[in-house]
């Protein structure tokens, strides 16, 4: 919920409320002013964070408000310029934004720039071409006062506006990235714009939270970048340091491995290493017991309890290596990839050694032949069997003799060595310090 609505359903409800409750009071040139400071700041927040998806999406957005106040203004009856130009605009805007959605970032390079380029200045021909062949069936004197509070749009532009949100709004669910909801919210934004183009200070300021939202964006993904790992999507070690400086006592820490994570990669290679640390990870980042899980490196996770005690937590993470435990995927096997490989590189081989000896006859048949074993090959062929995960963990509390996180990090890192050494798949507690040293006395005696 807070990834769907922080920071632009936020913004949109705010500028919302102030529509509503006749709280906008700036006049239009102060509007318009803040709009192209929210768009050139947002393009050149772009620009500097290499975030092509933003940078074309306050493009598209500049473009067709530019499109509707040349040709829309006054905007006349159905059939005039000034509507046709608002129909247009409201429908190539959601399906700009569901290509951006679907673009892979690939920085401002020319192979990347020149197509999208290209794409909207075919669309700004096609909206003049349109615009200017159209009549306006009213008299000028009658046009200037040709005006509506809300403008009603044709089904086939609803439709559009509909399907695009809906697609725009499963890809934020999905992918959890603050572009993509920017993307969403920022549309929201601009078809509110459109639908009160008539009231110059509505639009203006709904236009203007559209190009907000996606230069928010842009700090929001520095931010994810910064403080979160980008495969697990946990908080990263950066934010477990800045997490330690707030810590009071008490708290427990947890420090997490995964078991035999190094076979995964050998084994299976480090794509599936990377599917089973965001398995471990989506696990983790539901922990309960008010515990917040990190990642600082590799195969490690740390999970903060604050204001808990050592007999609190325990059962939650019990109950988390269960769910880890109980967890299961399923991996393609290397040796079906291979052995497809091998037999395009046979077949491709067969054909070119046929070619030089001239006999067709022979490739035909060969060909039957090899298409039929690998026919065979793959309904005879076993699924992988699925893989399980799971982890060793290590508790330790802050306690008098204890109470800075570096020497309860340090025990529980103890601890999870004791777990590793006791077999795996285990959750062990750090033992207190009293109880070390009278062992250790004993020994000595």
């Amino acid at each position: 919920m807070k990834m769907l609505v922080v920071p632009g359903g936020i913004l949109l409800l705010g500028v919302a409320a102030f529509v509503y409750f006749g709280w906008v009071t700036l006049a239009p040139q102060a509007l318009v002013f803040l709009y192209y400071c929210a768009i050139a700041g947002g393009m050149l927040l772009a620009w500097r964070f290499h975030s092509s998806r933003a940078f074309f999406a306050l493009l598209v957005v500049f473009l067709a408000q530019q499109a509707t106040a040349l040709f829309g203004s006054p905007l006349g009856a159905p059939g005039s310029p000034g509507m046709i130009a608002l129909d247009a605009v409201a429908f190539l805007v959601p399906l700009d934004f569901v290509v951006i959605a679907v673009m892979h970032e690939r920085g401002f390079t020319s192979s990347a720039i020149a197509p999208v380029g290209l794409f909207l200045f075919v669309q700004g021909v096609v909206v003049a071409v349109l615009c200017h062949g159209a009549e306006d069936p009213l008299p000028h004197s009658v046009r200037a006062h040709h005006t509506a509070a809300a403008v009603p749009w044709p089904q086939f532009v609803w439709f559009t506006i509909l399907a695009a949100g809906v697609f725009l709004l499963v890809r934020l669910l999905r992918t959890r990235k603050p572009v993509d909801g920017a993307l969403f919210w920022s549309l929201c934004s601009f078809c509110l714009s459109l639908h009160f183009v008539a009231a110059a200070r509505i639009s203006i300021a709904y236009v203007a939270t559209a190009g907000v939202i996606l230069a928010v964006s842009i700090i929001e993904t520095s931010y994810l970048l910064a403080y979160h790992d980008e495969l697990t999507s946990l908080p990263s070690r950066r934010a477990f340091n800045d997490a330690l400086l707030r810590l009071q006592d008490p708290f427990v820490m947890a420090a997490v491995d995964i078991d035999h994570f190094k076979r995964f990669n050998d084994t299976h290679g480090h794509e599936t290493g990377d599917q089973v640390l965001r398995l471990v990870a989506g696990k983790l980042a539901r922990v309960t017991g008010g515990g917040q899980a990190y990642r600082c490196g590799g195969e490690e996770f740390t999970i903060l309890f604050p204001g808990k005690m050592i007999g609190e937590v325990v059962e939650h993470l019990e109950r988390l290596r269960e769910n880890i435990e109980a967890a299961e995927f399923q991996v393609r096997s290397a040796d079906r990839r291979q052995n497809a490989r091998g037999n395009v590189g046979a077949d491709q081989a067969g054909k070119g050694d046929d070619r030089r000896t001239g006999d067709r006859r022979k490739v035909r048949t060969r060909k039957r032949g090899r298409q039929g074993d690998a026919i065979r090959q793959l309904a005879h062929s076993q699924p992988d069997a699925p893989l399980s995960v799971t982890v060793s963990i290590g508790v330790a509390a802050s306690t008098a003799d204890k109470p800075y996180p570096d020497l309860v990090m340090e025990a529980a890192d103890k601890a999870l060595y004791r777990a590793k050494d006791n077999g795996r798949n285990r959750v062990e507690v750090a033992a207190p310090a009293r109880r070390r040293s009278t062992a250790k006395a004993s020994g000595i005696a």
